[in-house]
């Protein structure tokens, strides 16, 4: 097993004992990433998921990938109402080829944002 931890100071630092990422045996499993910053979230679902995006294309870049890699996603929703802003957002960071993926709401998210998404990454 070839287990590395993945960090990048571009992605906000991990709130609790995680990494933001760890690539293990050809795959990149990214921890959950939410919009730290609280104007971001206060700016709006919109603005929110698109820093998350950013965020996790800042993570797979210190990992050797891109979004092209990622396989599966998982979004949390706090309000299912957000899904089809969250969803155009996350469609602008794909060129076809989309990975799997669920969406969910929940009840909370860590400080209190409105989107949270992990994702699992395949090197080429």
């Amino acid at each position: 097993m070839n287990k590395q931890i993945i960090f990048t100071p571009n992605a906000p630092a991990p709130i609790g004992p995680y990494s933001q990422a760890v690539k293990i045996d050809g795959r990149l499993y990214v921890s959950g990433q939410i919009a730290a910053d609280l104007a971001a979230s206060q700016a709006g679902i919109q603005a929110e998921a698109r820093q998350v995006m950013v965020s996790i294309g800042e993570i797979l870049h210190a990992a050797g990938m891109n979004y092209h890699n990622i396989v599966k996603t998982t979004i949390f929703l706090k309000d299912m109402n957000d899904f089809a802003e969250v969803n155009a957002i996350y469609g602008e960071f794909f060129s076809g080829d989309y990975p799997a993926r669920e969406t969910v709401q929940v009840s909370r998210l860590p400080k209190d944002v409105s989107v949270e998404i992990s994702v699992v990454a395949l090197i080429d």
